[in-house]
């Protein structure tokens, strides 16, 4: 991954030298919302209010926080609402790129820009930092909304139910406080924790992560031994904010990433949850598992510095989950 710095790209990669060999993520940059009336929302300033085709999504099928708010846009009933452009899924020196000699990569539909780099001096000429996917656009403003999926897939959940009709409410009020727990800590020992383990680059930093990851995945085995979805009954997006690490998890982090003390397959009621999700209408058109396994396979240098693609389990995500 590279960075902007006063608009100037550096080819860098993850700094673990100065962190004892730990992974260390880097927070969004735009953090304004997307609201039904375009009043500010929890953070930024106003004037994005919800209207089709106004909205744009920069995305990688790789990334699993890209991959959020692609549910959530299928779940919510977006597709005709807002557009998408995908990159490449070989990020190199030059970070992500528009190319399209990969299937389903669609280059940037809306300037033919060359990198997603460029969408960022767009909106912003001096921009520093990592650039990331998503990025949720306006076109109207030609400026960046939001680079925060945990942000955008909030207003995907609401903000234009008064255009679609879809009231589907996956993150309930009487449910936020309960699941703000279980979001932490899936974002910091699962989410993140396969990065934090593939990463590191000291076998300290190594077992730091390894062990809270699986400590994780026995408890959330547990718990969705007690109840359908993370939340009991109904499905909130703390269950989608899990699942796509869940469907990444054996293709690639197992042996990617080194967290191969279990697969996900090995856990009855993980893998039920995790077949059951894919199954529901229109989440298997997000799943391009070609992306992901050439991304991280063939991006990451440091781990596969022959970029040799495995031939990965032949996993059957259609099979029956007998969840009721």
């Amino acid at each position: 991954m590279g960075q902007l710095v006063d608009g100037v790209w550096h080819d860098v990669w993850y700094d673990t030298k100065s962190t004892g060999g730990a992974f260390k993520r880097s927070t969004a940059k735009f953090r304004n919302w997307i609201t039904a009336d375009g009043s500010a929302g929890e953070s930024g300033e106003g004037g994005f209010e919800a209207q089709s085709g106004r909205y744009h999504l920069y995305v990688s099928y790789a990334c699993p926080w890209a991959h959020r708010t692609l549910i959530f846009r299928a779940l919510k009933g977006l597709e005709n609402h807002i557009t998408v452009s995908a990159v490449h899924p070989y990020m190199l020196s030059g970070g992500w790129t528009f190319e399209t000699d990969f299937d389903d990569a669609t280059g940037d539909t809306l300037y033919g820009l060359p990198f997603a780099r460029d969408i960022y001096t767009k909106s912003d000429p001096h921009i520093s930092g990592r650039v990331t996917v998503p990025i949720l656009w306006d076109k109207q403003r030609e400026t960046i909304v939001s680079n925060e999926s945990s942000e955008i897939i909030r207003m995907f959940n609401s903000a234009f139910d008064g255009i679609t009709g879809n009231t589907d409410d996956y993150w309930p009020a009487d449910l936020r406080d309960a699941m703000a727990p279980v979001n932490d800590r899936i974002y910091d020992t699962v989410n993140n924790g396969g990065y934090k383990a593939g990463f590191a680059t000291s076998q300290a930093a190594y077992d730091a992560a390894v062990g809270p990851l699986f400590d994780t995945l026995d408890w959330l085995e547990d718990r969705l031994s007690q109840g359908r979805y993370l939340m009991g009954d109904r499905l909130t997006e703390a269950d989608w904010r899990l699942w796509t690490t869940l469907i990444r998890f054996d293709p690639v982090y197992h042996l990617h990433f080194k967290c191969n003390r279990k697969r996900i397959v090995d856990y009855p009621n993980l893998w039920a949850f995790t077949r059951e999700l894919y199954q529901m209408d229109g989440v298997a058109g997000t799943v391009k598992m070609d992306h992901i396994v050439h991304h991280y396979h063939y991006s990451h240098e440091t781990i596969n510095p022959h970029r040799i693609i495995p031939v990965n389990p032949d996993l059957d995500y259609f099979a029956p989950h007998d969840r009721g």
